[in-house]
């Protein structure tokens, strides 16, 4: 489209066209293939798979995760550069931004279904194989809910109020509130890894036991896979909030950490329920 002399058009000032929020980026694409890596070198090592003579042991799967802490790494440091530094992030592009949190939120929920689907499709029609009971008849103790995971929900149900109480001190501008409500929840979802990782150790069974070992071992272990990133997320909010970064009328990526950890709250209580106390029965 033609302009008068005085007029700069975008595609020649270098400015980046005001509805999209970032330029070309190569970081979904290497941290899809870091992803890949990671999830398939996990799969050939618990299958014992090799190729050829060589065994990979944990190598893929450790190569892969680097590749992935790698690219969050990068790729955290062009968004915060585009909202803090470049002035990016204009009205248009935080509703763009809100859209996308929602629609990942949302992909992760049918994630989720899918492991309540395979709990639940072997927990309320339990196979002959397994004595048509559940838990099977191969599980002589499973968890008691009311020991290490009530603890650990109370301890997810406390963080989901500091994590709250962040949100409303920064809406408030209250920058000291901000900093102590992520730290306490930042330690909270460190305390919540350590007693999983506890549980885990002490449980009788393991992902080898059956379907009962399988689907609880999958679905308890991806949420806390989300637990770490999610913690992850909050210590960046909280390195950033210690600099600055947030304001009264911008602080979507603190606001986006929120939304997550909330999410990761309310699959915890679904799986306390599902999981633990009716798995228990």
């Amino acid at each position: 489209m033609s302009t008068d002399h005085d007029t700069i058009r975008y595609e020649d000032s270098g400015i980046p066209q005001p509805y999209h929020l970032v330029k070309p980026s190569v970081w979904p694409l290497i941290g899809a293939l870091a992803a890949g890596i990671m999830m398939g070198g996990m799969i050939l090592f618990m299958h014992k798979d090799k190729i050829g003579s060589i065994d990979l042991g944990w190598g893929w799967p450790l190569v892969g995760f680097a590749g992935v802490l790698a690219v969050m790494a990068v790729w955290w440091r062009d968004v915060i550069r585009e909202a803090t530094f470049e002035k990016l992030h204009s009205p248009i592009v935080k509703i763009g931004l809100r859209y996308g949190m929602a629609l990942f939120i949302a992909s992760e929920v049918m994630f989720f279904s899918a492991f309540f689907w395979a709990y639940y499709s072997a927990a309320l029609y339990p196979p002959a194989i397994f004595g048509g009971v559940w838990p099977p008849n191969n599980i002589a103790e499973t968890v008691d809910p009311f020991d290490m995971p009530f603890m650990m929900t109370l301890i997810l149900l406390l963080s989901g109020t500091t994590v709250t109480w962040a949100h409303h001190a920064i809406v408030h501008g209250d920058k000291k509130g901000l900093v102590q409500g992520l730290a306490c929840t930042v330690a909270l979802g460190l305390s919540f890894s350590v007693c999983q990782a506890y549980e885990y150790a002490h449980a009788e069974f393991g992902l080898k036991s059956g379907i009962f070992g399988s689907t609880f071992f999958m679905a308890t272990g991806f949420h806390g896979l989300h637990v770490i990133i999610g913690t992850i997320f909050l210590a960046v909010c909280l390195w950033r909030a210690k600099r600055g970064d947030f304001t009264k009328d911008s602080h979507f990526g603190l606001e986006a950490a929120a939304w997550y950890w909330h999410f990761v709250d309310v699959v915890w209580l679904f799986l306390f329920i599902s999981v633990y106390w009716y798995g228990s029965r």
